[in-house]
C-alpha cells in the first residue's frame, strides 16, 4: 500500500505524468514487498515553491507513505532512484528535491484496515 505524492513547481504534461507513473511504479519495488500493483500516485504541478528563500528555480517535494516499515538502506536506494527520475524527466536539480517518508502502522482500504 505505498503512496507517492509528487509536488512540483513546473507544469506537467500528460506525457510527463505517464512517464512518472511508469518510472515511480518501477522504483517503489526498491522497498521489499512493495509493488506498482498497490501504488497510488498523485501529481500536484505548477505550485509556487520556495527553497532557501528563492522561488526562481524549479523544485520538487515527494511524500512517500508505506504500510509498515523498511530499512534505511531501502530508503537510501529509493531516494537515489526518485531523485534520478525527477531530474531526468523534469530537469529539476537533485539539490532542489526533498523527499519525505512516512511509515503507517494502520492503513485502510476497501472499507476495512490492514
Amino acid at each position: 500500500m505505498p503512496y507517492i505524492r509528487t509536488t512540483v513547481s513546473k507544469t506537467l504534461t500528460d506525457k510527463n505524468k505517464e512517464n512518472l507513473k511508469s518510472k515511480l511504479g518501477q522504483a517503489i519495488a526498491l522497498i521489499p514487498g512493495k509493488s506498482e500493483a498497490w501504488l497510488m500516485l498523485t501529481f500536484d504541478d505548477n505550485m509556487s515553491m520556495y527553497f532557501k528563500g528563492d522561488g526562481t528555480q524549479d523544485y520538487a517535494y515527494l511524500q512517500v507513505s508505506i504500510f509498515g516499515s523498511t530499512s534505511d538502506a531501502a530508503y537510501d536506494r529509493l531516494t537515489a532512484a526518485l531523485s534520478e527520475i525527477i531530474n531526468e524527466e523534469l530537469g529539476i536539480d537533485r539539490a532542489n528535491i526533498y523527499i519525505k517518508y512516512d511509515e503507517a502502522e494502520h492503513w485502510g482500504w476497501n472499507g476495512s484496515n490492514f
